[in-house]
This record gives structure tokens, C-alpha cells and sequence, in this order.
């Protein structure tokens, strides 16, 4: 807990204060005390209560005097809040490997179709943008709340080679920084920071490993000065399977089946098939870094499971809620009820 006014806590110093007053107090009383013959008249004009209960009226005044003083100081909880105003980023991989049959019908047609049910069970929430890597990586849409547009933009994805992930998670920074002012585009200072995490995340779909451009742990990096935490969803099985893609999933540049499709990183492609493998180890560290999570997905079910399951991780933000309130409203009631105690047990009371 943290305190915007801590030096309001000195006012606790009042309590040993009361102690000390009472103290001198009693004795001044029993310096003054009056004889009586009578013990037993004494005993009757007494409040009827126990040494316990005599001790609670006090108890309750100090330790609402406490929980006044802690008010005083303004204190903060850190607490989970719903980010109404949430930025994600889809990045798709689209390799050529992404042709493997090893999920039905292929990968690239499997993630579209999860990818679509993703952003239409978001309807109405956060903003949601695309980009896309294979080589190279470009901002397919920009973050927005028009579904339609989104689910328009997947029809057009094309496979083509190489796999540039540390490069599609710097182009989705960017296509955060330009919605979210809060977050710095890659070419500018990142600032200090905050507490928690910003209200934006980016979701990295791959069925591969880095094969050039800048490498994933330096754009991890640059997420994390950012506070953008990044989930890393590693899709397929390690089977060696035929790669299909009909004649609209091939980019124009691929140049065919035989010419060193996709490049090469972690494994090849032997025959037509592919038996590459999904880089682990560098995308849970990516999650590490960013804070984030990785999931491993080696269909389509657990695909989007794997989606259907992150909405609660990053629209979901940590943030300082002010508990003053709280804690005056506490302390009143205790002083309220020590001061109603008192008078109740000290009503005058009749002797017979």
C-alpha cells in the first residue's frame, strides 16, 4: 500500500497523546478520592460491567483514532480495473510454412478462421489491430473498433518467405503509439515508465522460428520499456506434413514450390514437407520479458482456446485506487460506537 500524504501518519502520535492524559488523569482521581462508609452503596451506584467490557469503548476509540490517522494519509491500493479503452494487436504469421496440412484444412486457414471468431467475440471492446510477417512485416489494419473491416482484411492474407517475428513486434508498437498516446513509438524515448502494464497488448501467432530481421529479444525488449506485454501463441504440430495452399494464399513474389520456399532458420522443408520447428524456448522468453504468457496451440480447438482465454489477461490492468474513503468511514463508526458504548454503560443510574 502507498501513501500520498505519509506524513500524515505522524498524526497516529496522538494516541500515545490520549494514554498519557488518561494516565495523569486517574492518578489526579485517586489523589482526590473521597472516603465513604458504605462499600456496598458504592458497588451499587457502579455501572454493572465486567474489567472487559470496561476496556471496549476505549479499544474501539483507538483504533478508530488509527484508521482515522491512515486515512489522513491518503492511502493506495493497487487493484485489477477493466480497461474499457484496450489496444490489441493480431500478428500473424505468414510464412510459407504456414501452407502445413498438419492442421485441417492448412495452418494459414485455420488461424484466419480463429483469428476472425477472435476479433468477433470482441465486438464492442477493444480496439483491435492486424499486421502480418512473413520476410518482412507491414500493418494490415490499423487498431479500430470496425470489425467488419478486420474480418474483410483476412480474406487477403498470402503466405510468402521468411519470418521476421522480432520485426512484426516492432511494427505493432508502432501501430499501438499511433492510438494510445501513452505508448512511444519505437524510434522515440520510452520515458520512465509506470506502475502496471499499459492498456495494450500484442498477440504473436507463429508457426516458426526468427529467420532475419531484428532479432525477437531486442524487440522484446522495446515492449517491455513500453510496458506492452506480449503473448506468443506457438501453432502446429512438429509432423513432418504437405504443405497445400490454394492459388489465393500465395503471394506473387513466392516464385513456387521448388525455389527455397519460406528460408530457412530452425529446419527446412524435405519433399514438399514441412518438419520445422516452432521456436519455444525464444517465444516464452518473449513472454518473460514483456509479461505476458506463452500458449501452444497444435490445432485448431486449442488455437482458439488459446485466443478465447486472453481477453482477461490484457483488458485487465492494475491501477492506484485511492482508499481514503474507506478508512475514515471506518474510523467514524468505531468512534461513533466507542462514544454510544460509553454514554450507554455510564447512564446514572437509580439506587435503591
Amino acid at each position: 500500500m502507498l501513501f500520498s500524504w505519509p506524513w500524515a501518519l505522524l498524526s497516529v502520535l496522538i494516541i500515545p497523546l490520549i494514554f498519557a492524559i488518561r494516565e495523569w488523569a486517574r492518578r489526579r482521581r485517586r489523589r482526590a478520592a473521597v472516603r465513604v462508609t458504605s462499600i456496598a452503596l458504592v458497588r451499587s451506584a457502579l455501572p454493572g460491567r465486567t474489567r472487559w467490557t470496561r476496556k471496549i469503548p476505549p479499544a474501539l476509540f483507538i483504533a478508530g483514532l488509527a484508521l482515522l490517522a491512515v486515512g489522513a494519509a491518503r492511502p493506495q491500493a493497487s487493484v485489477p480495473v477493466p480497461q474499457t479503452s484496450a489496444t490489441i494487436v493480431l500478428a500473424l504469421d505468414t510464412s510459407g510454412s504456414m501452407c502445413s496440412t498438419d492442421v485441417d484444412p492448412n495452418r494459414i486457414t485455420a488461424a484466419k478462421k480463429a483469428a476472425a471468431e477472435f476479433i468477433e467475440s470482441q465486438r464492442g471492446g477493444p480496439r483491435i489491430g492486424l499486421v502480418t510477417f512473413a520476410g518482412t512485416a507491414g500493418l494490415l489494419v490499423p487498431p479500430t473498433d470496425d470489425t467488419e473491416s478486420l474480418i474483410e482484411a483476412l480474406d487477403s492474407l498470402t503466405v510468402a518467405r521468411g519470418t521476421a517475428v522480432g520485426q512484426a513486434m516492432l511494427t505493432s508498437i508502432d501501430a499501438i503509439a499511433e492510438v494510445d498516446p501513452s505508448v512511444a513509438a519505437t524510434g522515440a524515448n520510452p520515458g520512465g515508465g509506470g506502475e502496471g502494464y499499459a492498456g495494450a497488448a500484442i498477440v504473436v501467432l507463429t508457426d516458426g522460428a526468427n529467420t532475419q530481421g531484428v532479432d525477437p529479444q531486442t524487440a522484446a525488449q522495446e515492449a517491455a520499456l513500453r510496458r506492452v506485454r506480449v503473448f506468443p501463441i506457438g501453432f502446429g504440430t512438429t509432423n513432418p506434413a504437405p504443405m497445400v495452399c490454394d492459388n489465393s494464399q500465395f503471394d506473387g513474389g513466392f516464385g513456387g514450390w521448388g525455389g527455397g520456399f519460406g528460408g530457412r532458420g530452425r529446419g527446412g522443408f524435405d519433399g514438399g514437407r514441412n518438419v520445422r520447428m516452432i521456436d519455444e524456448p525464444a517465444l516464452k522468453q518473449i513472454a518473460q520479458t514483456t509479461g505476458g504468457s506463452y500458449h501452444r496451440a497444435e490445432n485448431a480447438d486449442q488455437l482458439q482456446s488459446a485466443l478465447d482465454a486472453l481477453p482477461g489477461s490484457f483488458t485487465v490492468v492494475r491501477q492506484r485506487v485511492d482508499t481514503a474513503a474507506a478508512f475514515a468511514a471506518g474510523g467514524a463508526v468505531l468512534i461513533t460506537a466507542a462514544l454510544s458504548l460509553s454514554l450507554w454503560w455510564n447512564r446514572p443510574r437509580t439506587v435503591h
